[in-house]
């Protein structure tokens, strides 16, 4: 078996504490697609612009042939002028219909479209690690989402530093998202809402087709629950060392180095250079 591709969640994988990607993956990335043709494919909850300068870095940005996965498999771009190849958004209303009920609850709320994030009721916390992150975001002064009725809806999520107080609120909603979302949690602080069937490993699945790759050639590298999709799905799952326990459970290889350390650099050199 040779591998072709590589699905990376983003934050807490590849990038490191502070939000950056270090030299070890940014090398290893480099020699995976020169010296082995492995395609290296980012795989983020986060929306597909917000993540330039991080594809400048590892030498993709703009780049005919290489990919984004985005929006938790809501998006799959061509990076050569961020060609939309699939896109698969959540309805207005349903994404309305949970927004109001996040105004009865302690959450941060982000709605995205294709191209922005609107973020009502920020909290410091939340504004910080975004400024870190250092995407645009709008901040909404109005707690009403119907200027939103024509844009194209890619995802909304709640966010509050207490995962435990954000996994309670699933039961409330089951008559919301029953049977229309797909609820994932990402980063210890996000509980996020797709449209049904929209998660990365439905999403890793529709890039590989689109690539006629076998699913069975590929890696994903994940950390958090929004990855356990892909992780489920790819041909070789790998937890960081730093992936919450459910996440190790379920993966063939959990990394000695965690994201400060080049998690994906240490999966290249094991599983295709030395392999």
């Amino acid at each position: 078996m040779g591998y072709k591709l590589i699905a990376c969640d983003m934050d807490e994988t590849l990038l490191n504490d502070n939000h950056k990607i270090c030299k070890r993956n940014i090398e290893m990335i480099k020699r995976a697609k020169e010296e082995y043709g492995v395609k290296f494919v980012p795989a983020t909850g986060r929306g597909y612009k917000s993540i330039q300068k991080d594809l400048l870095t590892l030498d993709l940005y703009d780049k005919k042939e290489e990919y984004v996965l985005s929006f938790n498999g809501g998006a799959i771009t061509e990076n050569y002028k961020n060609k939309i190849l699939q896109f698969k958004g959540i309805n207005f209303s349903k994404m309305k219909e949970i927004f109001e009920f996040g105004l009865t609850k302690d959450v941060c709320q982000h709605v995205y479209t294709r191209d922005r994030v609107y973020i009502y009721n920020i909290s410091e916390s939340e504004k910080e690690r975004i400024q870190h992150l250092n995407f645009d975001f709008i901040i909404m002064k109005e707690n009403s989402v119907d200027f939103l009725e024509k844009e194209e809806i890619s995802k909304i999520l709640f966010q509050n530093t207490n995962l435990p107080y954000l996994m309670s609120l699933e039961k409330e909603m089951r008559k919301i998202i029953d049977n229309c979302c797909d609820i994932s949690y990402s980063s210890n602080r996000y509980m996020e809402f797709n449209a049904l069937g929209v998660n990365k490993g439905q999403g890793l699945i529709d890039l590989a087709r689109i690539l006629n790759i076998d699913i069975k050639d590929t890696i994903a590298i994940g950390d958090n629950y929004n990855d356990m999709s892909m992780l489920k799905v790819a041909g070789l799952s790998v937890a960081a060392n730093n992936a919450v326990e459910d996440i190790k459970k379920i993966c063939d290889y959990t990394t000695r180095a965690d994201n400060n350390e080049g998690v994906v650099a240490e999966v290249i050199e094991k599983f295709i250079i030395n392999n």
